[in-house]
């Protein structure tokens, strides 16, 4: 039951990426600009900052699962967090775990 709920959060967050299809959409698909977008003000900063060290936990927990486990599956985590964010590489590490362990 519990990775149902894990890939229905996965799911949900890749939620993100329609706003971001829409900024390429609208501003050309050139990374340059949306990274100056980041950087907008001091609350478009901080939230880039958590995630990115959030991005960052989040790998290295993905290098420790696979040293530990051999659980290959869990490098799709890292085209998760940073082709989408950590909304969908999260939970998506979650379901790969919970699999793993019956949950």
């Amino acid at each position: 039951m519990l990775r149902i709920l894990y890939f229905v959060l996965f799911l949900i967050g890749l939620y993100p990426w329609v706003h971001f299809y829409r900024w390429f959409d609208q501003n050309g698909w050139d990374l340059g600009p949306m990274i100056d977008a980041w950087y907008v003000n001091e609350a478009t900063t901080g939230i880039t900052w958590d995630l990115t060290i959030a991005a960052m936990v989040l790998v290295v927990w993905t290098i420790v699962e696979l040293v530990r486990h051999r659980d290959w599956w869990f490098l799709l985590v890292v085209p998760a967090t940073f082709g989408v964010g950590v909304s969908a590489g999260l939970p998506l590490a979650l379901f790969l775990i919970a699999r793993r362990t019956g949950a």
